[in-house]
């Protein structure tokens, strides 16, 4: 059964990685999981944001990670959305965990670089643990080292790779981390590679499904498959 999955929260009615996006998602009981970006603060609080540096979704400048927790909570992060979610905070993951418990799947993307972040899958999972959550979430990245190493801290978490493109030996990839899903955009989803994943266990998160044709033509081609849109409204119809 597909599955709809709130990218960055409801972000196509409320400020991307805001608390507002995430209770708009949790308000509707069809939305299965919720998506999120975490980052840390200069003093090493996991906090949603998707860009590195502040500038898009924020009145601030420069990186998040040059900024303590207190520094970032006085930024303005609903303005650029619209006017009336001026003074949206950025949240921590701890306010979305305490929110999120035992109403719907949270996953968790784990923004970094080489370099950054440090200690980032270690603050994650020491929340997810306090908060006995380590079975009601995804833990994913573009960053497949840091999964592997997340993977190597805990073995209860669900972890996976988030791939842009096809890249060859993918599954062998998969493997090699210890991830059981794949999150892919969806314009490289084939037929064959959703039939091979799903043999060997994997679930697939399709990213980011907003087109209504692009949504229709996955659900009825991959009916295991997780829809990850900016407009859980528009699957929501279809449905």
């Amino acid at each position: 059964m597909n599955v709809c999955m709130a990218h960055r929260g409801w972000s196509g009615k409320a400020p991307e990685n805001t608390m507002t996006a995430i209770r708009l998602a949790l308000a509707e009981p069809a939305i299965g999981a919720i998506e999120i970006d975490v980052q840390l603060s200069k003093d090493g609080i996991p906090v949603l944001f998707h860009d590195f540096t502040l500038e898009r979704t924020s009145n601030g400048s420069g990186l998040i990670s040059a900024y303590t927790y207190e520094e970032l909570r006085a930024l303005d992060a609903g303005s650029w959305f619209g006017e009336r979610f001026a003074g949206e905070r950025i949240p921590s993951l701890e306010e979305v965990l305490q929110a999120v418990k035992g109403r719907c799947t949270l996953n968790i993307e784990l923004k970094t670089a080489p370099g950054m972040h440090p200690g980032l899958s270690e603050s994650v999972l020491a929340l997810l643990k306090r908060y006995d959550m380590r079975g009601e979430v995804y833990v994913t990245s573009f960053d497949h080292e840091e999964i592997r190493r997340f993977r190597s801290l805990d073995d209860e978490v669900r972890t996976g790779l988030i791939v842009y493109g096809n890249p060859v030996m993918l599954l062998e990839q998969l493997h090699a981390a210890r991830a059981t899903i794949l999150s892919m955009a969806y314009p490289y989803l084939t037929e064959e590679l959703a039939s091979a994943a799903l043999e060997q266990g994997v679930e697939i998160i399709a990213w980011t499904v907003d087109d209504p044709q692009a949504m229709r033509q996955l659900l009825k081609a991959y009916p295991d498959v997780q829809i990850c849109t900016n407009h859980p409204e528009r699957m929501l119809a279809i449905c």
